[in-house]
């Protein structure tokens, strides 16, 4: 067992832990692998498609699809894949995804990283102008098509639930 699958999802201060797979701007989608231990390239955007925001996953969950949970950190410059930012939750994008006729949950919980300096502070993810919601919200929906999967928006909720949902996610095991 390796520090990411031995990390709780929140801080004793109470901060969100995220780990970076992808950072903001790169077409390039990395993943985790527990089995080895490393990020591996894992596909490449089309042209003109490139990741708005650092994507991680949260330690220490397990969604629906059986991967940790999701999470997209706004800050203005990306981090590295492998990178801990300590993060604060702002809420969540819940959706289901649908693939081979198979529909799960697969949300994506919204976070700012605790050490950024600008203009991503927002304390809620209804204080997100409609516009940027809706560029994010975009991004998710035409991601999954290039994959041949269904994204469909639930609803945006606020900071609490989405604490709540993810500390009833049930703990990945190794």
């Amino acid at each position: 067992m390796n520090a990411f699958e031995t990390l709780p999802p929140f801080s004793p201060k109470g901060f969100l832990h995220v780990i970076t797979e992808t950072p903001k701007g790169s077409r390039n989608k990395y993943s985790y692998d527990p089995a080895l231990g490393l990020f591996r390239l894992k596909k490449v955007l089309p042209v003109g498609a490139v990741f708005p925001f650092d994507f991680g996953f949260i330690p220490g969950t397990v969604g629906e699809d059986g991967d940790p949970l999701d999470v997209l950190i706004l800050m203005e410059e990306p981090s590295v894949p492998g990178c801990l930012v300590e993060a604060r939750l702002i809420g969540v994008i819940e959706a289901s995804q649908k693939k081979d006729g198979k529909t799960v949950r697969n949300d994506r919980f919204i976070a700012t990283a605790r050490k950024t300096k600008g203009v991503c502070r927002p304390a809620n993810i209804k204080d997100l102008s409609e516009d940027m919601l809706g560029q994010i919200q975009h991004f998710f929906i035409s991601y999954n098509q290039i994959e041949g999967k269904e994204f469909k928006i639930l609803r945006v909720s606020g900071p609490d639930l989405a604490k709540r949902m993810i500390e009833n996610s049930p703990a990945k095991r190794a």
